[in-house]
């Protein structure tokens, strides 16, 4: 094998690995027409749940906040303090895409019921769920979401 071939391999065996491993610092979704990973902060305590993503200016094109809840559960979010329009996608204990609320916009005081049965919300940029065509029972794939009925496990 010559060192060009051995080269390309080495890079294609390390992104595939990486492609496909789980980490705490990214989500996975896919969904029939593809899939993408978003780098993400944690909001799991009620203080960081409370805080969000509130007074911030930006938000990287491929990040987000994932709020984790310890079960499912009815949730509201709102956009006050917040500057950033938003997509926020509303998932299922086994990580499966309820609900999701195109545009939010800064600042409103609107509530927004993400569902009745929801653990996990991802909020992104708004208009890129709808970019990328990302639907309704798409899955997402999180070491924390470990239990036995995950859609998509790590």
């Amino acid at each position: 094998m010559s060192i060009i071939k051995i080269f390309v391999f080495v890079i294609s065996a390390s992104f595939a690995t990486s492609a496909f491993s789980c980490s705490d610092k990214f989500v996975d979704i896919r969904w029939s027409g593809g899939a993408v990973k978003f780098n993400v902060e944690l909001a799991q305590s009620e203080q960081q749940r409370a805080k969000g993503l509130m007074f911030r200016k930006s938000l990287d094109r491929f990040s987000g906040m994932l709020f984790v809840y310890g079960g499912e559960q009815k949730v509201n979010f709102w956009m006050k303090n917040t500057f950033i329009p938003l997509d926020l996608l509303f998932f299922d204990s086994k990580g499966v895409l309820r609900k999701i609320h195109h545009n939010a916009k800064p600042l409103d005081l609107n509530n927004i019921f993400g569902g009745d049965s929801i653990q996990y919300v991802l909020e992104i940029n708004a208009g890129l769920s709808a970019a990328l065509g990302i639907e309704v029972n798409s899955e997402m794939r999180f070491p924390l979401i470990h239990n036995d009925l995950a859609k998509w496990k790590c």
